[in-house]
């Protein structure tokens, strides 16, 4: 089966972004297809590329990156709500005035248009909301 995600909760004030990720893991491990995880809502702080989180906690940044990289999941970010919340890639950057930018790939600012085809092109969209 075709998965996507919808990740609405941010990495470190609710579960949503960590059972994404157990979520994920789960569903590869039976050989299924994630084709893609989209941020919306607070959840976009997930590309937030300055994070450090303490070395005693997971880095849920990298995790998603490295989903991204060893299964071709694409990364993509809600750009109204990165914008709103001050995440820029450096594009956005560059066109709104800004010195630096807080996302880059494999995260990818998409527009809500891009949710809705990601839907209809899936066999399930699973939620993950705070």
């Amino acid at each position: 089966m075709r998965y996507a995600l919808l990740v609405q909760g941010a990495p470190y004030s609710s579960q949503a972004s960590h059972s994404a990720l157990r979520f994920a893991a789960a569903l590869l491990a039976r050989g299924h297809h994630l084709a893609c995880v989209f941020f919306y809502h607070d959840g976009v702080y997930n590309a937030a590329r300055l994070a450090a989180p303490p070395q005693d906690e997971p880095h849920l940044l990298d995790a998603w990156r490295r989903l991204s990289e060893e299964h071709g999941t694409q990364l993509q970010v809600c750009i109204a709500a990165a914008l709103r919340r001050g995440l820029l890639d450096e594009r956005e950057a560059s066109r709104h005035g800004k010195s630096g930018h807080s996302v880059e790939p494999p995260f990818e600012l998409t527009g809500l248009g891009q949710l809705i085809d990601l839907g209809l092109g899936v066999d399930r969209l699973v939620t993950f909301a705070p």
